[in-house]
């Protein structure tokens, strides 16, 4: 049996503001893995002299489009209307969870081990967003 010092508040909270928030715990992640993949060797001695897997334009405006996505999804998941936010957020989800856990799947290397940890994470994230937007609270 619970006393009055045991309840803590506890509030709804709005599924916007959670996918929000979902949305930037994958960005972080996006981040984090870039970062510390600086520290595998070879990696920036390969950014310097041009021979790494964004070798070219077309292929860097690529990664770049699909990295922005998480980001546009923080604003985006607060600003839409609920109907087409919800929409956006399973497609944007489900490409992202099938992206990432197609990386972290082909980077089982010794020195990519954390990348694959964080690409796990990333998919496990953005299929909680798709699962929460497609039961999206109904009036």
């Amino acid at each position: 049996m619970e006393n009055k010092k045991t309840q803590f508040e506890d509030f709804k909270i709005n599924i916007k503001l959670i996918l929000s928030a979902l949305w930037a715990s994958v960005m972080f992640l996006y981040i984090y893995g870039d970062y510390f993949e600086l520290y595998v060797p070879g990696k920036a001695q390969g950014l310097l002299n041009g021979q790494n897997m964004l070798s070219t334009p077309y292929k860097l405006l690529l990664a770049t489009i699909v990295m922005t996505l998480p980001s546009l999804m923080i604003f985006s998941s607060l600003m839409i209307k609920p109907k087409w936010n919800r929409v956006l957020n399973i497609s944007t989800g489900i490409f992202l969870t099938m992206f990432t856990f197609f990386v972290g799947v082909s980077s089982f290397t010794e020195w990519k081990i954390f990348y694959v940890m964080l690409s796990f994470l990333e998919s496990i994230i953005t299929s909680i967003i798709v699962w929460k937007a497609w039961y999206w609270p109904k009036k």
